[in-house]
């Protein structure tokens, strides 16, 4: 028996008067157990306490054999997770208020440096740390990070929130609005549209790229982005994006093998974002 548990058969022992063996059926295999340490281990919204907790739930869903192999490629410590303990009961929360269609209160932050104190790094509320108010709709996952889609009655639009700066939140007795905005809503079309999930004015774009490129546009804008025929080198792709300076960051990163053709006012913005950052390497100073 140990020599069959040896080469990964999962062989389990029946208690009782009547002992007997059986080799077990697991409802995950291998490969899928892999697939479930690697998001956990990799995942920044997962504190490396819980990353810990979870991995080793997740070892007891496999033989002997198989969780020594998973815990061989184990690797939390050095990895950037949060420090936000509370954040799994923030989305239990949230999930709550959808269920059963309240809004939610709560206190949003963000990281500030203030080097006239010993702790260079601080947490400072928004709005002068006064709540604010939402309708929650939806939980997204974006570029490792978790984030609720909500509406916010006072502005009358949907905004998104990162949900490890969310602290104190509180379901009220208030019923959920932003149907009307929500009826239409595609999350999948949203997140494209989103770099960073950084808020702007949203535009239809035309931007050339080079041939090259085309697995990073559709990794973007997804496979039925259109797209048109430049030359024998480029391509054109149109397409909606909010115009922030994460777009514009994004943009810059392919160097001259993208290029931003339309519209013309944000062709100057970008030219803007482009002789700002070169103008910081324009001085002497290097320090």
């Amino acid at each position: 028996m140990e020599s069959l548990r040896t080469y990964g058969i999962d062989i389990v022992k029946t208690g009782g008067r009547n002992c007997g063996y059986y080799i077990a059926n697991r409802t995950f295999e291998l490969p899928e157990l892999k697939l479930l340490v690697d998001a956990v281990q990799s995942s920044k919204f997962i504190t490396v306490k819980k990353s810990n907790e979870l991995i080793k739930k997740v070892e007891s869903l496999a033989s002997k054999h198989e969780a020594s192999l998973l815990q061989r490629q184990v690797y939390v410590t050095n990895r950037i997770k949060t420090m936000n303990e509370s954040i799994y009961y923030n989305v239990d929360k949230i999930h709550n208020a959808i269920s059963f269609g309240k809004q939610i209160r709560f206190l949003y932050f963000e990281w500030v440096v203030d080097f006239q104190n010993k702790e260079k790094i601080k947490k400072q509320y928004r709005r002068h740390g006064a709540c604010y108010q939402v309708s929650p709709w939806s939980l997204t996952w974006d570029d490792e990070n978790y984030y609720l889609i909500a509406f916010d009655s006072q502005a009358g639009i949907i905004k998104h929130f990162r949900v490890d700066k969310m602290e104190r939140i509180e379901v009220t007795d208030q019923q959920r609005d932003g149907q009307s905005h929500f009826r239409q809503f595609d999350m999948a079309t949203y997140s494209k549209k989103m770099f960073g999930m950084f808020s702007g004015e949203e535009r239809n774009v035309k931007i050339c790229f080079a041939n090259h490129l085309i697995g990073v546009v559709i990794d973007r804008f997804g496979k039925d982005v259109f797209i048109s025929q430049r030359d024998e080198n480029y391509f054109t792709v149109t397409a909606k994006v909010v115009a922030s300076p994460q777009f514009m960051g994004w943009l810059f990163s392919f160097g001259h093998h993208a290029m931003l053709l339309s519209p013309e006012d944000l062709r100057e913005e970008y030219r803007k974002y482009l002789s700002d950052g070169m103008r910081l390497y324009q001085s002497n100073a290097k320090d």
